[in-house]
């Protein structure tokens, strides 16, 4: 096990850095100069005031300022040299540290995503061992249907539909539809805080989870569908264990591994954000600032965002790897 372990960790490196040359490639093809942007920003500010050097000038001085001059590869070598020092440069649009700008979104995107991703499981287990336990009854076709139809509605259109019908659109008033706290919030004591930030939360959260709950509770029931049939269920039975004790303790933990693959894939998930729901509901998270990133070609947040995406991706690889074999004792990693 810690061979294998060591082994996946050095591969990482290599991966980490396919990942991230893939990606400085891309945004260098990507239509638009960060330096001529960062121009008709500060001329939409009235920053540059009585300046009279021409636009080619200003363009050229904001290359050199953050090395947009030099060759390709040399900033490319740059970067990654700074990456190893967990330095991941300034922000093209105002100059800030990257990692400043993470640090203030991403517990917002936690907060949404840790929430949405507890619900998700916390239902659809339940509901996919149901109905994998009453096959073709009433409320298992019932429940397919409506599981079915949910995970079939695009989430953006679930989300203009709560705000028309449940954020003062054209029904009734009664979620906030912009940001995640009000703006007397600061103010507020505790108990009055955190139920601000739970009713803001309510619509983004309710668009992140059905989707999810949709895919996972069908997932389970077919996983556990698969497994009560195997021979080791029925000698459980015949034994005479309780059928409670038959599933949740010899069907169960076998039919768990596809949602171990799952579990693996959602560090990056919680890390990323949604930029369409943050987008939607006005909510300042990772989603919103890489969306936000690509408009602007401000590279270094790109680039960061990606590669610790990349990064929590092959963790999280890893990590459904050891589970696997925690969960299946046939399951060996050599």
């Amino acid at each position: 096990m810690q061979a294998y372990i060591i082994k996946r960790l050095f591969q990482i490196v290599p991966t980490l850095l396919g990942i991230t040359l893939i990606t400085f490639v891309i945004i260098q093809l990507a239509p638009g100069n960060p330096a001529a942007m960062k121009l008709e920003m500060l001329k939409g500010q009235g920053a540059l005031g009585g300046r009279t050097a021409t636009s080619a000038q200003i363009i050229k001085e904001t290359e050199k300022l953050y090395g947009l001059d030099k060759p390709l590869y040399v900033q490319y070598y740059l970067w990654v040299k700074r990456v190893f020092t967990l330095n991941f440069g300034r922000s093209f649009t105002d100059h800030r540290k990257v990692l400043d700008k993470i640090a203030e979104r991403l517990p917002i995107t936690l907060e949404l995503n840790i929430t949405s991703i507890f619900l998700i499981y916390l239902i659809s287990i339940p509901f996919g061992i149901y109905s994998a336990t009453h096959e073709g009854a009433f409320w298992d076709k019932l429940l397919t249907l409506g599981f079915f139809f949910l995970y079939s509605l695009p989430n953006f259109w679930v989300a203009m539909l709560l705000i028309m019908f449940l954020g003062g659109g054209s029904f009734l008033d009664i979620f906030p539809v912009y940001g995640i706290s009000s703006l007397a919030s600061h103010s507020m004591a505790l108990l009055p805080w955190l139920w601000d930030r739970l009713w803001h939360m309510v619509l983004p959260v309710a668009c992140l989870t059905y989707g999810g709950l949709a895919y996972l509770s069908r997932l389970t029931r077919a996983s556990m569908l698969e497994v009560i049939r195997e021979d080791y269920v029925r000698t459980a039975r015949a034994k005479g264990l309780s059928e409670r004790v038959v599933i949740f303790k010899h069907a169960l933990r076998n039919a768990l591994l596809p949602l171990v693959t799952i579990m693996g894939l959602l560090l990056p998930a919680m890390f990323g954000g949604s930029v369409i729901i943050e987008s939607i509901f006005s909510i300042p998270g990772m989603g919103q600032l890489g969306f936000q990133a690509v408009l602007s070609r401000d590279y270094p947040v790109i680039m960061a965002t990606t590669t610790i995406s990349g990064f929590l991706t092959l963790i999280g690889l890893l990590v459904s790897d050891i589970l696997y074999a925690v969960l299946d004792p046939r399951i060996k990693l050599e």
